[in-house]
């Protein structure tokens, strides 16, 4: 059966030059991978609205859209990725993380921390975005 998912995702950047980002749970294809925080979009949702939603599921914070960077597309086998991403600002408060979900932990990282980490191709695109190169 071929599967096709549109899904939406932010690009988070704070003060202090760090990219918002979400650790895959044991739940997921890639457990332990970083991605940046975003998913699915529901059936009727605009894709802002699914993005924002994800936002705040996966890291408790409040966006708002700045501007679309980028529709990117991905493959494989029988399963085909459509992913929307957005710059987006957030009004800073605690992160709080969900549980028993596709994330279980999200985190501010410097280019630094994040080249030292297992990241996925969606988080290299938000490197782009974010800093001028992955």
């Amino acid at each position: 059966m071929r599967v096709q998912r549109v899904a939406a995702y932010n690009v988070c950047v704070d003060e202090s030059d760090r990219l918002l980002v979400c650790r895959l749970s044991d739940i997921t294809a890639r457990p332990g991978a970083w991605t940046l925080p975003g998913g699915g979009i529901d059936f009727g949702e605009h894709p802002e609205a699914g993005a924002l939603r994800e936002l705040h599921e996966e890291t408790g914070l409040v966006g708002r859209i700045i501007e679309l960077l980028a529709v990117d597309s991905t493959h494989r086998d029988d399963y085909h990725s459509v992913r929307i991403v957005y710059r987006t600002e957030v009004e800073y408060a605690d992160l709080v993380f969900e549980t028993n979900e596709s994330t279980d932990l999200a985190a501010w990282c410097t280019r630094e921390e994040l080249a030292a980490m297992e990241i996925l191709e969606l988080v290299k695109l938000g490197m782009r975005f974010a800093f001028g190169s992955a």
